[in-house]
Protein backbone atom coordinates (compact mmCIF):
# COMPACT_ATOMS: atom_id res chain seq x y z
CA UNK A 1 0.00 0.00 0.00
CA UNK A 2 1.39 3.58 -1.54
CA UNK A 3 1.96 5.54 1.53
CA UNK A 4 2.42 9.25 2.99
CA UNK A 5 4.71 10.36 5.02
CA UNK A 6 4.97 13.26 7.40
CA UNK A 7 8.57 14.74 7.90
CA UNK A 8 10.18 17.63 9.40
CA UNK A 9 10.64 20.15 7.48
CA UNK A 10 14.24 20.76 8.61
CA UNK A 11 15.11 17.50 7.55
CA UNK A 12 13.29 18.33 4.26
CA UNK A 13 15.97 20.80 2.21
CA UNK A 14 15.25 18.56 -0.79
CA UNK A 15 11.53 19.49 -1.21
CA UNK A 16 12.01 22.86 -0.98
CA UNK A 17 11.60 25.09 -3.95
CA UNK A 18 11.31 28.79 -4.48
CA UNK A 19 7.72 29.49 -6.61
CA UNK A 20 8.25 31.80 -9.68
CA UNK A 21 6.22 32.98 -12.67
CA UNK A 22 4.63 35.74 -14.52
CA UNK A 23 1.66 37.15 -12.48
CA UNK A 24 0.67 37.90 -16.34
CA UNK A 25 -0.14 34.36 -17.69
CA UNK A 26 -2.72 32.25 -16.46
CA UNK A 27 -2.43 29.65 -13.86
CA UNK A 28 -0.53 26.44 -15.27
CA UNK A 29 -3.47 24.20 -14.03
CA UNK A 30 -3.90 22.88 -17.53
CA UNK A 31 -1.70 21.10 -18.82
CA UNK A 32 1.48 23.53 -19.86
CA UNK A 33 3.45 26.52 -18.05
CA UNK A 34 5.76 28.94 -18.60
CA UNK A 35 8.43 30.19 -15.90
CA UNK A 36 8.61 33.52 -14.99
CA UNK A 37 12.36 34.63 -15.52
CA UNK A 38 12.12 36.48 -11.95
CA UNK A 39 12.55 33.95 -9.49
CA UNK A 40 12.12 34.93 -5.77
CA UNK A 41 14.79 35.19 -3.09
CA UNK A 42 16.19 31.36 -2.21
CA UNK A 43 15.96 30.45 1.94
CA UNK A 44 17.40 27.41 3.13
CA UNK A 45 14.65 24.41 4.55
CA UNK A 46 15.94 25.21 8.36
CA UNK A 47 14.39 28.41 8.09
CA UNK A 48 11.31 26.51 7.33
CA UNK A 49 8.25 26.19 10.28
CA UNK A 50 5.99 24.00 8.32
CA UNK A 51 5.73 20.47 9.14
CA UNK A 52 5.68 18.92 5.35
CA UNK A 53 3.55 15.76 3.97
CA UNK A 54 4.57 13.98 1.28
CA UNK A 55 2.56 12.50 -1.18
CA UNK A 56 3.46 9.32 -2.94
CA UNK A 57 4.07 8.18 -6.97
CA UNK A 58 5.82 10.26 -9.66
CA UNK A 59 4.29 13.63 -11.80
CA UNK A 60 1.35 14.03 -9.09
CA UNK A 61 0.87 17.79 -9.81
CA UNK A 62 -1.43 18.28 -6.91
CA UNK A 63 -3.79 20.99 -6.62
CA UNK A 64 -7.09 20.95 -4.35
CA UNK A 65 -7.85 20.27 -0.62
CA UNK A 66 -10.03 20.20 1.90
CA UNK A 67 -10.39 18.97 5.32
CA UNK A 68 -13.18 17.56 7.47
CA UNK A 69 -12.24 17.75 11.25
CA UNK A 70 -8.28 16.28 11.24
CA UNK A 71 -8.78 14.25 7.69
CA UNK A 72 -7.52 15.53 4.67
CA UNK A 73 -7.79 15.56 1.29
CA UNK A 74 -5.50 16.18 -2.06
CA UNK A 75 -6.08 15.52 -5.91
CA UNK A 76 -3.72 15.04 -8.91
CA UNK A 77 -4.04 17.24 -11.72
CA UNK A 78 -2.20 14.16 -13.72
CA UNK A 79 -4.77 11.60 -13.50
CA UNK A 80 -7.41 12.74 -11.33
CA UNK A 81 -6.38 10.78 -8.29
CA UNK A 82 -7.55 11.80 -4.49
CA UNK A 83 -5.30 11.01 -1.37
CA UNK A 84 -6.61 11.56 2.17
CA UNK A 85 -4.76 12.06 5.25
CA UNK A 86 -4.85 12.64 9.10
CA UNK A 87 -3.20 15.15 10.23
CA UNK A 88 -0.45 14.77 12.38
CA UNK A 89 -0.45 10.56 11.45
CA UNK A 90 2.28 9.42 8.79
CA UNK A 91 0.73 6.83 7.51
CA UNK A 92 -2.36 7.92 4.82
CA UNK A 93 -2.81 5.61 2.30
CA UNK A 94 -4.50 6.87 -1.64
CA UNK A 95 -8.04 7.35 -1.21
CA UNK A 96 -9.48 7.77 -5.13
CA UNK A 97 -7.15 5.96 -7.86
CA UNK A 98 -6.85 7.94 -11.04
CA UNK A 99 -8.84 7.43 -13.69
CA UNK A 100 -11.74 5.78 -11.66
CA UNK A 101 -15.57 6.70 -12.85
CA UNK A 102 -13.87 8.43 -16.07
CA UNK A 103 -11.88 11.29 -13.49
CA UNK A 104 -8.46 11.43 -15.53
CA UNK A 105 -8.05 15.10 -13.84
CA UNK A 106 -9.03 16.48 -10.69
CA UNK A 107 -8.97 20.32 -9.53
CA UNK A 108 -10.92 21.95 -6.53
CA UNK A 109 -12.66 19.89 -4.36
CA UNK A 110 -14.48 20.21 -0.77
CA UNK A 111 -16.40 17.74 2.07
CA UNK A 112 -19.49 17.96 3.95
CA UNK A 113 -21.69 15.20 5.72
CA UNK A 114 -19.30 12.13 4.17
CA UNK A 115 -20.02 13.46 0.60
CA UNK A 116 -16.63 14.57 -1.65
CA UNK A 117 -17.58 16.89 -4.40
CA UNK A 118 -14.68 17.18 -6.83
CA UNK A 119 -14.39 19.65 -9.65
CA UNK A 120 -12.99 17.81 -12.73
CA UNK A 121 -10.73 20.94 -14.38
CA UNK A 122 -11.30 20.48 -18.25
CA UNK A 123 -13.18 17.47 -18.09
CA UNK A 124 -16.10 19.36 -17.49
CA UNK A 125 -17.71 17.07 -14.98
CA UNK A 126 -17.89 16.98 -11.23
CA UNK A 127 -17.84 13.90 -9.42
CA UNK A 128 -19.45 13.22 -5.80
CA UNK A 129 -18.05 10.30 -3.84
CA UNK A 130 -19.33 8.52 -0.05
CA UNK A 131 -16.24 9.17 1.76
CA UNK A 132 -16.60 6.07 3.84
CA UNK A 133 -17.28 3.58 1.51
CA UNK A 134 -15.28 5.22 -1.57
CA UNK A 135 -18.48 4.85 -3.76
CA UNK A 136 -19.52 7.11 -6.50
CA UNK A 137 -22.94 8.85 -5.60
CA UNK A 138 -23.49 11.51 -8.05
CA UNK A 139 -21.75 12.64 -11.38
CA UNK A 140 -22.63 15.90 -13.25
CA UNK A 141 -21.54 17.44 -16.86
CA UNK A 142 -21.64 20.45 -18.44
CA UNK A 143 -21.43 19.07 -21.54
CA UNK A 144 -18.35 21.75 -22.73
CA UNK A 145 -15.16 20.51 -24.05
CA UNK A 146 -11.61 21.03 -23.12
CA UNK A 147 -10.74 23.85 -24.80
CA UNK A 148 -14.10 25.63 -23.15
CA UNK A 149 -14.57 24.71 -19.95
CA UNK A 150 -11.88 24.67 -16.68
CA UNK A 151 -14.15 23.52 -13.55
CA UNK A 152 -12.05 24.42 -10.79
CA UNK A 153 -12.69 24.61 -7.29
CA UNK A 154 -15.75 23.66 -5.28
CA UNK A 155 -17.54 24.73 -1.81
CA UNK A 156 -20.92 23.44 0.31
CA UNK A 157 -22.65 25.90 1.72
CA UNK A 158 -24.34 25.59 4.94
CA UNK A 159 -27.52 25.16 2.72
CA UNK A 160 -25.59 22.01 1.45
CA UNK A 161 -25.64 23.02 -2.07
CA UNK A 162 -22.39 22.45 -4.24
CA UNK A 163 -20.75 25.42 -5.90
CA UNK A 164 -18.68 25.10 -8.46
CA UNK A 165 -15.97 27.67 -10.47
CA UNK A 166 -15.36 27.87 -13.86
CA UNK A 167 -12.33 29.42 -15.06
CA UNK A 168 -13.14 29.26 -18.71
CA UNK A 169 -16.57 30.18 -19.40
CA UNK A 170 -18.35 32.57 -17.74
CA UNK A 171 -20.52 30.25 -15.20
CA UNK A 172 -21.15 29.73 -11.84
CA UNK A 173 -22.52 26.32 -11.50
CA UNK A 174 -24.53 24.76 -8.72
CA UNK A 175 -25.86 20.89 -7.75
CA UNK A 176 -29.18 21.11 -5.23
CA UNK A 177 -28.28 19.52 -1.96
CA UNK A 178 -30.68 16.81 -2.66
CA UNK A 179 -28.64 15.96 -5.58
CA UNK A 180 -24.94 16.49 -3.16
CA UNK A 181 -27.00 13.85 -0.61
CA UNK A 182 -28.22 11.55 -3.01
CA UNK A 183 -27.31 8.18 -4.72
CA UNK A 184 -27.42 8.44 -8.56
CA UNK A 185 -24.28 7.68 -10.37
CA UNK A 186 -25.26 7.96 -13.82
CA UNK A 187 -24.37 11.15 -15.20
CA UNK A 188 -26.71 14.30 -15.06
CA UNK A 189 -26.43 17.71 -16.53
CA UNK A 190 -24.67 20.28 -14.55
CA UNK A 191 -26.58 23.44 -14.58
CA UNK A 192 -25.60 26.94 -14.70
CA UNK A 193 -26.73 29.29 -11.26
CA UNK A 194 -25.01 32.43 -12.67
CA UNK A 195 -23.93 33.50 -16.33
CA UNK A 196 -21.38 36.14 -15.36
CA UNK A 197 -22.37 37.85 -19.17
CA UNK A 198 -22.92 41.27 -18.47
CA UNK A 199 -21.99 41.19 -14.99
CA UNK A 200 -19.50 43.55 -13.36
CA UNK A 201 -17.41 40.04 -13.20
CA UNK A 202 -15.69 40.59 -17.00
CA UNK A 203 -13.86 37.63 -18.31
CA UNK A 204 -10.43 38.36 -20.13
CA UNK A 205 -7.52 36.46 -21.08
CA UNK A 206 -6.45 33.73 -18.60
CA UNK A 207 -7.67 31.98 -15.86
CA UNK A 208 -10.86 34.00 -14.50
CA UNK A 209 -12.90 32.44 -11.33
CA UNK A 210 -11.10 30.26 -9.27
CA UNK A 211 -11.10 30.35 -5.59
CA UNK A 212 -14.54 30.16 -4.06
CA UNK A 213 -15.80 30.40 -0.34
CA UNK A 214 -19.23 31.18 1.19
CA UNK A 215 -19.19 34.13 3.80
CA UNK A 216 -21.22 34.60 6.57
CA UNK A 217 -24.47 35.86 5.05
CA UNK A 218 -25.21 33.79 2.09
CA UNK A 219 -23.52 35.13 -0.23
CA UNK A 220 -20.56 33.41 -2.10
CA UNK A 221 -17.04 35.06 -2.84
CA UNK A 222 -15.01 34.18 -5.69
CA UNK A 223 -11.40 35.49 -6.85
CA UNK A 224 -10.76 35.87 -10.40
CA UNK A 225 -7.53 34.95 -10.87
CA UNK A 226 -5.78 37.30 -13.53
CA UNK A 227 -6.91 40.02 -12.24
CA UNK A 228 -6.57 39.48 -8.53
CA UNK A 229 -10.26 40.83 -7.91
CA UNK A 230 -12.77 39.56 -5.44
CA UNK A 231 -16.49 38.94 -6.87
CA UNK A 232 -19.72 38.65 -4.42
CA UNK A 233 -22.12 36.34 -5.42
CA UNK A 234 -25.63 37.02 -3.38
CA UNK A 235 -27.10 33.14 -2.97
CA UNK A 236 -30.68 34.48 -2.92
CA UNK A 237 -30.65 37.21 -5.57
CA UNK A 238 -27.93 35.39 -7.84
CA UNK A 239 -26.57 39.63 -7.91
CA UNK A 240 -23.07 40.06 -8.66
CA UNK A 241 -21.05 42.67 -7.15
CA UNK A 242 -17.22 43.82 -6.74
CA UNK A 243 -15.45 43.34 -3.29
CA UNK A 244 -14.48 46.60 -2.42
CA UNK A 245 -10.46 46.17 -0.89
CA UNK A 246 -9.98 49.47 -0.68
CA UNK A 247 -7.81 49.10 -3.87
CA UNK A 248 -6.00 46.30 -3.26
CA UNK A 249 -5.93 43.28 -5.25
CA UNK A 250 -4.86 39.56 -5.06
CA UNK A 251 -3.54 38.41 -8.33
CA UNK A 252 -2.22 35.51 -8.73
CA UNK A 253 -5.14 34.44 -6.33
CA UNK A 254 -5.77 30.83 -6.37
CA UNK A 255 -7.52 28.25 -3.44
CA UNK A 256 -9.32 30.40 -0.57
CA UNK A 257 -10.59 29.61 3.02
CA UNK A 258 -12.29 31.49 5.59
CA UNK A 259 -11.87 31.02 9.50
CA UNK A 260 -14.46 33.66 11.24
CA UNK A 261 -13.94 36.46 9.44
CA UNK A 262 -10.24 36.25 8.29
CA UNK A 263 -10.10 35.39 4.40
CA UNK A 264 -7.44 33.27 3.18
CA UNK A 265 -6.24 33.62 0.08
CA UNK A 266 -3.29 31.49 -1.88
CA UNK A 267 -1.60 33.57 -4.59
CA UNK A 268 -0.07 30.63 -6.59
CA UNK A 269 2.35 32.93 -8.40
CA UNK A 270 3.80 34.74 -5.40
CA UNK A 271 4.69 32.01 -2.91
CA UNK A 272 2.70 33.42 -0.70
CA UNK A 273 -1.04 33.22 1.55
CA UNK A 274 -2.88 36.75 1.64
CA UNK A 275 -4.68 37.52 4.19
CA UNK A 276 -7.87 39.35 4.74
CA UNK A 277 -10.27 40.49 7.50
CA UNK A 278 -13.92 40.01 5.37
CA UNK A 279 -16.76 41.74 6.37
CA UNK A 280 -19.96 39.37 7.42
CA UNK A 281 -22.10 40.45 4.10
CA UNK A 282 -18.71 39.71 2.07
CA UNK A 283 -18.85 42.99 0.53
CA UNK A 284 -15.64 44.68 1.92
CA UNK A 285 -12.39 43.39 3.21
CA UNK A 286 -9.26 44.55 4.36
CA UNK A 287 -6.02 43.01 3.82
CA UNK A 288 -4.06 42.97 7.48
CA UNK A 289 -0.91 40.38 6.29
CA UNK A 290 0.78 37.79 3.82
CA UNK A 291 2.12 34.58 5.12
CA UNK A 292 4.67 32.11 3.33
CA UNK A 293 7.08 29.55 4.28
CA UNK A 294 10.43 28.44 2.41
CA UNK A 295 8.61 25.05 1.85
CA UNK A 296 6.18 26.59 -0.54
CA UNK A 297 5.98 25.83 -4.05
CA UNK A 298 4.15 27.25 -6.53
CA UNK A 299 1.05 26.67 -4.07
CA UNK A 300 -2.33 26.34 -5.31
CA UNK A 301 -4.42 25.47 -2.38
CA UNK A 302 -5.40 26.10 1.43
CA UNK A 303 -7.61 24.04 3.73
CA UNK A 304 -8.27 25.64 7.19
CA UNK A 305 -7.35 22.62 10.74
CA UNK A 306 -7.78 24.18 14.10
CA UNK A 307 -4.54 26.51 14.32
CA UNK A 308 -2.80 25.56 11.05
CA UNK A 309 -3.03 25.71 7.25
CA UNK A 310 -2.55 22.86 5.01
CA UNK A 311 -1.08 24.13 1.99
CA UNK A 312 -0.96 22.10 -1.41
CA UNK A 313 2.70 22.76 -3.44
CA UNK A 314 1.94 22.21 -7.00
CA UNK A 315 5.06 23.08 -9.02
CA UNK A 316 3.25 23.89 -11.99
CA UNK A 317 5.62 26.29 -13.19
CA UNK A 318 8.01 22.27 -12.99
CA UNK A 319 5.36 20.84 -15.77
CA UNK A 320 7.61 20.18 -18.85
CA UNK A 321 10.39 20.34 -16.82
CA UNK A 322 12.14 18.63 -13.71
CA UNK A 323 9.99 18.97 -10.35
CA UNK A 324 11.10 17.90 -7.65
CA UNK A 325 9.55 14.82 -5.83
CA UNK A 326 7.90 14.24 -3.61
CA UNK A 327 5.49 16.49 -3.87
CA UNK A 328 4.13 17.89 -0.95
CA UNK A 329 1.38 19.82 1.10
CA UNK A 330 2.59 22.06 3.49
CA UNK A 331 1.54 22.81 7.45
CA UNK A 332 1.95 26.19 8.76
CA UNK A 333 0.78 28.29 11.22
CA UNK A 334 -1.87 30.64 11.01
CA UNK A 335 -0.85 34.57 11.69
Amino acid sequence: MSRICLVSAVTLSAVVLTACGSSSEPEPAAPSSTPSTTAQPTTTAAQSQATVYTLPGSGVFPEGITADDNTFYVTSTADGAVFRGTVGTPDVAPFLAGGQDGRTGAAGLDVEDNRLVIAGGATGTVWIYDTQSGQLTGRFSNGLGADATFLNDVVISDDGDAYITDSRSPNLYRIPESRVDGNNPAQAPLESFVDFTGSPFVYGEGFNANGIVEADDDALVVVQSSTGNLYRVDEESRAVTAVDLGGANVQNGDGMETDDDTLYVVRNRDGLITTIDLSDDGTSGRVTGEITDPSFAYPTTVASVDDRLLVVNSQFDKRGGTPVEPFTVSGVRKN
